[in-house]
């Protein structure tokens, strides 16, 4: 785990870990009447975890090349997140009374 600063592994553990909290947190408000829909933003986070662990993960094996693949599947769940954030905005927007 020598490749990056103690300071750069606390930015990254805490990320996550504050991404962690905030499906939660979406989760939780999604289970009260009028906020239902945001049970869809806290799945749409999922992705966006899943691309953070990869990262994760190759860095504290010290980024060998046998655990490239990991990097690719980062950028592909990074993608896939942004894209069902988007989605899940759009879909939040829709169903406000701004979209009125």
């Amino acid at each position: 785990m020598h490749e990056l600063s103690f300071f750069t592994w606390v930015i990254h553990i805490s990320s996550v870990l504050e991404w962690i909290v905030a499906i939660f947190v979406i989760n939780h408000i999604s289970s009260y009447e009028k906020y239902k829909s945001f049970f869809w933003l806290a799945l749409a986070m999922m992705p966006n975890l899943i691309g953070a662990m990869c990262a994760i993960t190759w860095h504290i094996y010290d980024n060998p090349m046998q655990l490239y693949g990991l990097v690719t599947l980062q950028g592909i769940f990074t993608t896939l997140g942004n894209s069902t954030l988007a989605i899940a905005s759009i879909y939040l927007y829709k169903k406000s009374s701004f979209y009125e």
